[in-house]
């Protein structure tokens, strides 16, 4: 299956990031902490060189903690601030106002030196459609200044908001690019939700999610859904659906049904941390 979704309002939004970019100290980054690096979005690293750039590790409760670790240790090393999030439930985001002023605190030393007193740091908040940008904002600025909904393209337009005389955000909708070069990043792009799951299968997903599960988190299909980890990977869904009684007429498995219950169970967390990238 091909992956792609590139609705019309992302080149829209592309282009007025574009004209912005000139306003702002620092660009902030929201990524979804299950898959790091399929879900940074590769021009905006072109559009945010020279600005300082802080990576937003976001959904890092339903991520891997060893591997939250590895990957902020490596966003460091290239040179980015990191947080590790769970901007829904506020997990982490204190230390977020903190870390935005240490990120400038050489543009704001020059402002000092300049004379300029007080002017206010602007960031600009950037990632991919459901990574949850909208809720990071809305939880740092303590109200609902963004419109936010557990789908992707919730955001069509900007919003400058102000937390306080020290910061304004700059809220973007979230962008995809238009086309994947590797189909894999697209699919774990659809399994973490950031794809319209209309334009999707959900058996493929699925059948990608239970290979991946039993080489790199052996044993926890087994436990999850009272199975043995033996045989295909189809064999393994037929289990799946057989245990949780997903049947068609004449006792035959209803694989969507299935599908559709496995990879939700991996998005809630009822599959436990996982995360499908490693550094």
């Amino acid at each position: 299956m091909n992956y792609q979704w590139y609705p019309g309002h992302m080149t829209k939004a592309k282009r007025m990031m574009q004209e912005d970019i000139k306003l702002i100290d620092l660009v902030i980054e929201i990524i979804d902490a299950r898959v790091p690096l399929s879900s940074r979005n590769p021009d905006i690293d072109e559009l945010g060189k020279n600005k300082a750039r802080l990576i937003i590790l976001n959904k890092s409760d339903l991520a891997d903690e060893k591997k939250n670790d590895a990957w902020a240790a490596w966003f460091q090393e290239k040179g980015c601030f990191t947080a590790k999030v769970n901007a829904r439930s506020g997990t982490g985001m204190k230390k977020i106002q903190d870390t935005i002023q240490e990120a400038c605190k050489e543009k704001i030393e020059r402002d000092r030196k300049r004379g300029i007193m007080n002017r206010p740091v602007r960031a600009m908040v950037v990632g991919i459609p459901n990574a949850g940008k909208s809720t990071f904002i809305n939880t740092l600025a303590g109200k609902a200044c963004a419109k936010t909904g557990n789908k992707p393209g919730v955001t069509k337009g900007k919003q400058w908001i102000r937390l306080n005389k020290n910061i304004e955000l700059l809220d973007t909708p979230g962008i995809l690019w238009p086309k994947f070069e590797d189909q894999l990043v697209g699919l774990k792009l659809a399994v973490v939700g950031s794809i319209k799951d209309e334009l999707l299968q959900s058996e493929e997903l699925a059948m990608w999610l239970i290979g991946y599960l039993r080489g790199e988190y052996a044993g926890l299909l087994a436990e999850r859904y009272q199975i043995e980890e033996d045989g295909t990977d189809l064999e393994i869904l037929e289990q799946i659906a057989q245990s949780r009684g997903c049947k068609l007429k004449g006792n035959l498995p209803d694989y969507p049904k299935t599908a559709a219950l496995i990879v939700e169970d991996f998005r809630s967390g009822r599959l436990g941390r996982i995360t499908l990238e490693c550094v």
